[in-house]
């Protein structure tokens, strides 16, 4: 598909905020001792990013969607880009750092599923305040702007901000967790979305029940979460609670689907997948 970098106010509906990372995963057998060298099964390279595969995510369900992320230059730096150029997405705000190779996340598989991740923000680190500021022109012209916390606190509180000094709906997809978020996320999050691990770190209380989920949800809520507060919980579906005393939590039961590809390179991006569907059904 060739990319079109859009900039008319009717064609925008989500502008992501976020990061690019490459996988490099690796099959074995068993996990090697310290200073032994074992072969793989399987080597998987590809293109990944919490904030890239919600905003392809967006653009495959007809959303026009923009990035606005940091890559490194180097070879996985330029499959990104080409990949979000035939994927629809504009790329007018993709800019690259010689400061930092591109962001890496490299998982080591096991048969029985089991995994052993370590990631590199790399580029993603060097995305700036600057960098926003300059999406300005976007980010007015969007109906929704997502952001996801794989990037630096500074460009992503900032980002945040000026969503909604624009009137910009914004969604924060509250991951990697941290026990100690700024409250500037909540505050600045109309809908703040998260899974059960995730809300167990945020709210610090536990997430294992459609009952205890509703419990966090409300815990968020007072930590001042503006508006909403989605809690998604895998086969036991999500959790929507909303602010306002007569607003009653919303139980969204998941579907029984049969699983097509269960690969831990493919499953593991199934919830930034699944955020990535959301700021569709807002437009």
């Amino acid at each position: 598909m060739e990319n079109k970098n859009i900039m008319e106010k009717d064609l925008i509906h989500v502008v992501v905020v976020g990061s690019f990372m490459s996988d490099v995963v690796t099959y074995v057998d068993r996990l090697p001792n310290a200073g032994e060298t074992i072969i793989g099964s399987q080597l998987v390279l590809c293109c990944g990013g919490k904030g890239a595969n919600q905003c392809v995510t967006a653009a495959r369900l007809g959303a026009k969607a923009c990035m606005i992320g940091k890559l490194g230059k180097d070879s996985f730096g330029e499959e990104h880009l080409k990949t979000m150029k035939t994927e629809g997405v504009d790329t007018t705000h993709i800019t690259f750092t010689d400061e930092a190779l591109t962001g890496v996340g490299q998982l080591t598989v096991l048969p029985n599923g089991k995994n052993r991740v370590i990631t590199v923000s790399g580029a993603n680190a060097h995305l700036t305040v600057n960098d926003i500021i300059s999406a300005r022109t976007m980010i007015s012209a969007a109906k929704v702007m997502l952001c996801e916390n794989q990037i630096e606190k500074e460009p992503a509180l900032a980002a945040l901000q000026m969503a909604n000094d624009l009137g910009v709906l914004t969604i924060l997809n509250a991951a990697p967790a941290s026990a100690d978020l700024d409250t500037e996320f909540f505050r600045l999050s109309d809908i703040f979305c998260v899974n059960e691990t995730e809300a167990e770190l945020t709210s610090g209380l536990p997430v294992q029940s459609v009952d205890e989920a509703i419990s966090s949800a409300k815990c968020l809520l007072e930590k001042g979460c503006k508006n909403h507060v989605l809690i998604t919980m895998g086969d036991q579906g999500a959790v929507l609670l909303s602010r306002g005393a007569t607003n009653k939590p919303v139980h969204i039961k998941a579907p029984s689907v049969p699983a097509i590809d269960t690969t831990v390179h493919r499953s593991r991006r199934l919830f930034s997948r699944c955020v990535g569907v959301f700021p569709c059904d807002a437009t």
